[in-house]
Protein backbone atom coordinates (compact mmCIF):
# COMPACT_ATOMS: atom_id res chain seq x y z
CA UNK A 1 0.00 0.00 0.00
CA UNK A 2 1.67 3.54 -1.14
CA UNK A 3 1.33 6.42 1.66
CA UNK A 4 1.31 9.94 0.39
CA UNK A 5 1.66 13.11 2.22
CA UNK A 6 -1.80 13.21 1.05
CA UNK A 7 -3.64 10.99 2.77
CA UNK A 8 -2.26 11.84 6.29
CA UNK A 9 -5.03 13.50 8.84
CA UNK A 10 -4.61 16.84 10.95
CA UNK A 11 -5.20 16.76 14.19
CA UNK A 12 -8.41 19.08 12.96
CA UNK A 13 -9.77 15.43 11.97
CA UNK A 14 -11.76 14.41 14.78
CA UNK A 15 -10.64 10.71 13.67
CA UNK A 16 -6.99 11.24 14.95
CA UNK A 17 -8.35 11.43 18.68
CA UNK A 18 -10.25 7.93 17.84
CA UNK A 19 -8.48 4.93 20.16
CA UNK A 20 -6.84 2.27 17.62
CA UNK A 21 -7.76 -1.29 17.37
CA UNK A 22 -5.66 -4.34 18.07
CA UNK A 23 -4.90 -6.45 14.76
CA UNK A 24 -5.45 -10.05 14.78
CA UNK A 25 -1.92 -12.05 14.29
CA UNK A 26 -0.97 -13.88 12.05
CA UNK A 27 -0.83 -10.25 10.32
CA UNK A 28 -3.91 -10.08 7.14
CA UNK A 29 -2.74 -9.20 3.77
CA UNK A 30 -4.56 -5.61 4.51
CA UNK A 31 -2.54 -5.25 7.87
CA UNK A 32 0.56 -6.52 6.46
CA UNK A 33 0.20 -4.52 3.14
CA UNK A 34 -0.47 -1.22 5.52
CA UNK A 35 2.32 -1.79 8.22
CA UNK A 36 4.39 -1.75 5.02
CA UNK A 37 3.03 0.87 3.56
CA UNK A 38 3.60 2.82 7.01
CA UNK A 39 7.52 1.78 7.16
CA UNK A 40 7.92 2.83 3.73
CA UNK A 41 6.45 6.07 4.34
CA UNK A 42 9.37 7.14 6.96
CA UNK A 43 12.12 5.32 5.20
CA UNK A 44 11.12 7.43 1.78
CA UNK A 45 10.89 10.25 3.79
CA UNK A 46 14.33 10.43 5.00
CA UNK A 47 15.67 9.72 1.73
CA UNK A 48 15.83 13.74 0.47
CA UNK A 49 15.29 12.62 -3.53
CA UNK A 50 12.30 10.42 -2.51
CA UNK A 51 10.89 12.58 -0.38
CA UNK A 52 11.60 15.67 -2.79
CA UNK A 53 9.99 13.50 -6.05
CA UNK A 54 7.14 12.38 -3.97
CA UNK A 55 6.36 15.49 -1.99
CA UNK A 56 7.03 13.58 1.14
CA UNK A 57 7.28 15.43 4.82
CA UNK A 58 10.01 14.32 7.22
CA UNK A 59 9.59 11.69 9.48
CA UNK A 60 10.51 9.26 11.88
CA UNK A 61 7.55 7.69 12.98
CA UNK A 62 4.05 7.25 11.62
CA UNK A 63 0.91 5.52 13.12
CA UNK A 64 -1.91 3.55 10.95
CA UNK A 65 -4.52 5.99 12.95
CA UNK A 66 -2.70 8.95 10.83
CA UNK A 67 -3.95 8.19 7.68
CA UNK A 68 -7.40 7.71 9.15
CA UNK A 69 -6.87 3.89 10.05
CA UNK A 70 -7.59 3.19 13.39
CA UNK A 71 -5.29 -0.16 13.94
CA UNK A 72 -2.79 -0.32 16.56
CA UNK A 73 0.19 -0.62 13.18
CA UNK A 74 3.36 2.21 13.86
CA UNK A 75 6.59 2.07 12.03
CA UNK A 76 9.56 3.61 13.63
CA UNK A 77 13.16 4.32 11.68
CA UNK A 78 15.96 5.92 13.81
CA UNK A 79 19.52 6.66 13.54
CA UNK A 80 21.46 3.97 15.66
CA UNK A 81 23.26 5.69 18.47
CA UNK A 82 25.67 2.77 17.99
CA UNK A 83 26.46 3.27 14.47
CA UNK A 84 25.52 6.73 12.74
CA UNK A 85 25.63 5.05 9.15
CA UNK A 86 22.73 3.13 10.72
CA UNK A 87 19.19 2.75 10.87
CA UNK A 88 16.82 1.23 13.88
CA UNK A 89 13.66 -0.26 12.21
CA UNK A 90 10.51 -1.46 13.37
CA UNK A 91 7.40 -2.03 11.71
CA UNK A 92 4.61 -3.21 14.89
CA UNK A 93 1.78 -4.42 15.45
CA UNK A 94 -0.24 -4.27 18.54
CA UNK A 95 2.74 -2.65 20.36
CA UNK A 96 2.79 -1.90 24.33
CA UNK A 97 5.00 -0.28 26.74
CA UNK A 98 5.34 -3.18 29.68
CA UNK A 99 7.89 -1.43 31.54
CA UNK A 100 9.36 2.04 31.87
CA UNK A 101 11.71 4.36 33.59
CA UNK A 102 10.48 6.71 36.71
CA UNK A 103 12.85 9.55 35.08
CA UNK A 104 11.61 11.31 32.24
CA UNK A 105 13.25 12.54 28.71
CA UNK A 106 12.18 15.43 26.56
CA UNK A 107 13.89 16.93 23.62
CA UNK A 108 14.63 19.80 24.00
CA UNK A 109 13.35 21.68 20.38
CA UNK A 110 9.93 19.90 21.18
CA UNK A 111 8.29 17.16 19.21
CA UNK A 112 6.86 17.54 15.78
CA UNK A 113 4.01 15.46 14.29
CA UNK A 114 3.12 14.99 10.57
CA UNK A 115 -0.73 15.21 11.90
CA UNK A 116 0.31 18.53 13.70
CA UNK A 117 1.14 20.79 10.90
CA UNK A 118 1.44 24.17 13.49
CA UNK A 119 4.07 24.56 15.98
CA UNK A 120 3.84 23.73 19.26
CA UNK A 121 6.18 25.03 21.10
CA UNK A 122 7.24 23.29 24.88
CA UNK A 123 8.59 19.98 26.06
CA UNK A 124 6.60 17.00 26.07
CA UNK A 125 7.57 14.94 29.16
CA UNK A 126 8.28 11.47 28.07
CA UNK A 127 10.14 7.98 30.50
CA UNK A 128 13.73 7.92 29.52
CA UNK A 129 13.37 4.30 29.58
CA UNK A 130 10.83 1.77 28.66
CA UNK A 131 10.59 -1.69 27.09
CA UNK A 132 7.85 -2.29 24.10
CA UNK A 133 6.02 -5.80 23.54
CA UNK A 134 4.95 -6.20 19.99
CA UNK A 135 4.98 -8.08 16.95
CA UNK A 136 7.57 -6.82 14.40
CA UNK A 137 7.20 -7.43 11.07
CA UNK A 138 10.63 -7.13 10.13
CA UNK A 139 11.90 -9.77 12.45
CA UNK A 140 8.46 -12.14 11.99
CA UNK A 141 7.85 -12.06 15.43
CA UNK A 142 6.65 -10.91 19.01
CA UNK A 143 9.62 -9.20 20.60
CA UNK A 144 10.43 -7.32 23.52
CA UNK A 145 12.48 -3.35 22.77
CA UNK A 146 14.59 -2.10 25.48
CA UNK A 147 14.74 1.43 24.18
CA UNK A 148 16.40 4.61 25.65
CA UNK A 149 17.12 7.93 24.11
CA UNK A 150 15.22 9.15 20.91
CA UNK A 151 13.69 5.88 19.91
CA UNK A 152 11.93 5.35 23.77
CA UNK A 153 10.58 9.11 22.92
CA UNK A 154 9.60 8.49 19.12
CA UNK A 155 7.86 5.00 20.53
CA UNK A 156 6.30 6.77 23.09
CA UNK A 157 5.15 9.23 20.30
CA UNK A 158 4.00 6.57 17.85
CA UNK A 159 1.92 4.64 20.55
CA UNK A 160 0.44 7.90 22.47
CA UNK A 161 -0.84 8.03 18.55
CA UNK A 162 -2.77 4.58 19.26
CA UNK A 163 -4.51 5.85 22.32
CA UNK A 164 -5.59 9.20 20.61
CA UNK A 165 -3.10 11.33 22.43
CA UNK A 166 -0.88 14.18 20.44
CA UNK A 167 2.28 14.96 21.57
CA UNK A 168 1.02 18.71 22.55
CA UNK A 169 -0.90 17.17 25.31
CA UNK A 170 1.76 16.13 27.24
CA UNK A 171 3.17 20.20 27.41
CA UNK A 172 2.17 22.11 30.49
CA UNK A 173 0.17 24.32 29.42
CA UNK A 174 0.98 26.80 32.42
CA UNK A 175 4.86 26.31 32.26
CA UNK A 176 5.45 25.07 28.31
CA UNK A 177 9.18 25.15 29.02
CA UNK A 178 9.43 23.89 32.30
CA UNK A 179 12.43 21.69 32.68
CA UNK A 180 13.21 18.71 34.64
CA UNK A 181 16.31 18.65 36.15
CA UNK A 182 16.51 15.13 36.57
CA UNK A 183 15.38 14.21 33.18
CA UNK A 184 17.33 13.23 30.10
CA UNK A 185 17.40 16.03 27.47
CA UNK A 186 18.04 15.11 23.78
Amino acid sequence: MKITTEQIITDTDPRIREKSAQVELPLGPEDRQLLEGLLEYVRNSQDEEIAEAENLKPAVGIAAIQVGIPRKLIAVVVPDPDDPEKNLEFALANPRIISESVQNSYLEGGEGCLSVPENHEGHAFRHARIKVRAYDLLQDKTVVIPAEGFLSICLQHEIDHLSGILFYDRIDRNDPMKEDPEAEVY
